[in-house]
């Protein structure tokens, strides 16, 4: 099999790598605190819900990063304000975003094809829009990030403090739910739903049985995220592969690995 390696460095591929890199190190970054608070599940149920409003927006003519922030958002919302807790309501928005973007995409035209894309993940496609809400995302992780984590630390440590204190836990637990519902969102329309949802998961998963210390751990789940999506990245262009599949089977194996050599399963 020949390779056309020159496909790597093709300024073609630019503004696609530099995307996929800020959402390989940004959406590990928020599984940590999604694994402290017990709801990895929220990715999934989130990315569904993304899947399905880009391909709404797409098929009433908003670009589909903006159509999946916009499900992603409202999903969030409705989660902290009617005050469901643990994965349940996770559950309901996979079960809601499946059932409901495969009908969209049976009843719009060019809707399977555009939904079988988001699945795959279509990271080659991504333009200038994808890589503004990509920057925009880690900004607000950057601002907030000596914020919020703290505050979700105590609360799995310590999970009667808010109440005994009468603290308006609320407002942390919506930033929160946002900054989920927008990663997942970038990161469904750009490396596909389970690929986004695969970086959120496993990168975090190796750092808790991993690391001895929070920053440990951090620092474990980044450079997992990004160590697969480099390899991912390469592999995908020059086997003419879909990004999606091939970046899931770099952590899997990535993660078999590291768990035989740790016996960490």
């Amino acid at each position: 099999m020949n390779f056309n390696w020159t496909l790597i460095f093709d300024p073609l591929f630019r503004i696609p790598w530099a995307v996929g890199l800020i959402v390989a190190i940004l959406l590990p970054l928020l599984g940590t605190l999604l694994r402290l608070r017990d709801e990895w599940l929220a990715a999934l149920g989130l990315a569904h819900l993304a899947g399905f409003s880009a391909l709404l927006g797409l098929a009433i003519g908003i670009p589909a990063v903006l159509g999946a922030v916009g499900g992603a958002l409202i999903g969030a919302s409705f989660k902290t304000l009617s005050q469901h807790k643990g994965n349940t309501v996770y559950a309901l928005m996979i079960l809601f975003g499946w059932s409901a973007t495969l009908l969209v995409a049976a009843n719009t035209p060019l809707g399977a094809v555009i939904g079988h894309t988001l699945t795959e993940g279509q990271l080659y496609f991504a333009t200038w829009l994808h890589l503004l809400a990509a920057f925009i995302l880690a900004i607000l992780i950057i601002l907030v990030w000596h914020w919020l984590s703290p505050r979700i630390i105590r609360s799995r440590l310590f999970p009667g403090h808010e109440n005994a204190n009468i603290l308006a836990a609320w407002r942390w637990h919506l930033g929160f739910d946002i900054l989920i519902a927008l990663g997942m969102a970038i990161g469904t329309t750009t490396i596909g739903l389970m690929g986004a949802f695969a970086l959120i998961f496993i990168p975090p998963w190796l750092g808790f049985r991993l690391a001895n210390n929070w920053r440990n751990c951090i620092w474990i789940s980044s450079s997992v995220g990004f160590s697969a999506y480099l390899l991912a990245f390469i592999s995908a262009l020059l086997l003419d592969q879909p990004f999606g599949p091939v970046l899931v089977t770099w952590l899997l194996g990535i993660s078999s690995l590291i768990s035989l050599y740790f016996h960490v399963f």
